[in-house]
């Protein structure tokens, strides 16, 4: 694997780059955004994925680290391949994407061209789990880490006799419930002890 690359940016072209590496050019498919920050004939450095297929070894570069994560975990999701996952960092920055997966926000996912509603709830479904904590909001109060809060009122649950399978489906029926801002999650967690008191 290939995860980056640092060298002279040798060409670019309106879908990518060739950075001369010792002496040899590598071609690099790259977004626009990644694209703006190269300057022909100045060092540059970008991390890389090499996606390798029957017929061809393509390597897809990115202006940081996360950019190059969030492209790999795009394409986890089925139906999604290296281009659409490209594109979708063509149209929004990571924090965005991964803010809209967190928050089930498929309007913004659809802005991507390739991805209708299906495929947008089917991104939601297949990575919200694993998108990872996404701070929501503008200010200070607003900062709650969606994803943070399901696993604290999980274990708050467990911690109070309940199995992890009842933890599990109250705290999606929960979600389900929360609608924009986030409560915080002492109220989140006597919501989903009502529940589960309901089912006994």
């Amino acid at each position: 694997m290939i995860a980056s690359v640092r060298g002279r940016v040798a060409a670019v072209s309106p879908d990518g780059a060739v950075i001369e590496v010792g002496g040899v050019g590598l071609a690099v498919q790259c977004a626009p955004g990644t694209l703006a920050g190269l300057r022909l004939g100045a060092e540059a450095r970008l991390a890389t994925s090499l996606v390798v297929r029957e017929d061809s070894l393509t390597l897809y570069g990115f202006a940081d680290d996360e950019e190059k994560l969030l492209f790999e975990l795009l394409q986890t999701a089925s139906g999604v391949g290296p281009r659409l996952a490209q594109a979708v960092l063509a149209v929004h920055s990571p924090e965005t994407v991964r803010r809209a997966i967190a928050t089930a926000d498929t309007a913004t996912l659809t802005r991507v061209p390739g991805i209708g509603k299906k495929g947008a709830e089917r991104l939601v479904l297949e990575l919200r789990d694993r998108i990872g904590p996404v701070a929501v909001g503008t200010d200070e109060t607003a900062g709650v880490l969606v994803g943070a809060w399901q696993e604290q009122v999980r274990q708050g649950l467990v911690g109070l006799g309940w199995t992890a399978s009842q933890a599990d489906q109250a705290v999606a029926a929960v979600a389900e419930t929360v609608d924009g801002t986030t409560p915080p999650v002492p109220v989140l967690l006597k919501q989903a002890i009502r529940l589960l008191g309901k089912t006994r």
